[in-house]
């Protein structure tokens, strides 16, 4: 079975037109108010709130991300859904997941991160069950996210920015020996597995690499 079979429900998502700049960073610095997601792209606002699912396979992807880089001792700072915004382009986005892995050096010991002055997350996460994910695709691209991985229900698909729109690749260029079809096989078998038979299973495949 499918994670997508019967996850209708996974994201809740309302788009609202001419907001304003203004608006949008009052919603994004509200402690007050709860809120979903937020991306807004020059005046359209989304608000997205996830469901367990919806949360459950982003944190999924991003353990197999951690332990990938542990093991294989590759320089990350993880980012997760940090508000990331840029007022000359007027576009802004909080992804499920994100990481800073080219950059990671660039990034190391900054405590608030500022896209007028740092660059981006160099991988972003984003699962989209229920939805296209169009206007997040979008965003990422206007500010520069190099690679979206976006987990669509049935599969992880990589897109790198090529340009100022994204392509889809067969390998990761931040991660290229990240074994994408193990992990996708693993996320099908979801409802078969827990989550440490997942985690082991994905671990005992890079210690057969040794």
């Amino acid at each position: 079975m499918t994670i997508a079979s019967h996850l209708e429900d996974a994201e809740q998502r309302v788009t609202l037109g001419n907001v304003s700049w203004q608006t949008y960073v009052d919603l994004c610095e509200s402690a007050d108010n709860p809120r979903g997601r937020l991306t807004y792209d020059q005046g359209e606002l989304e608000i997205m709130s996830p469901s367990y699912l919806h949360e459950n396979v982003g944190r999924l992807i991003g353990r197999m991300i951690e332990m990938f880089t542990f093991h294989h001792q590759i320089e990350i700072h993880s980012a997760k859904s940090t508000t990331f915004k840029r007022e000359r382009k007027q576009r802004g986005f909080e992804a499920d997941e994100s990481y800073y892995i080219s950059h990671a050096s660039a990034i190391h010991g900054i405590s608030h991160v500022d896209l007028e002055v740092h660059p981006p997350p160099d991988l972003v996460i984003e699962v989209d069950i229920s939805r296209s994910s169009s206007l997040k695709m979008r965003v990422f691209a206007g500010l520069g996210v190099g690679e979206v991985w976006c987990f669509d229900g049935e599969k992880v698909i990589v897109y790198r920015l090529s340009g100022d729109a994204y392509e889809v690749c067969g390998t990761s260029t931040e991660l290229p020996r990240f074994p994408l079809t193990l992990m996708n096989t693993l996320l099908t078998q979801r409802s078969e597995l827990s989550e440490h038979e997942m985690i082991s299973r994905f671990v005992k495949s890079m210690d057969s690499e040794r």
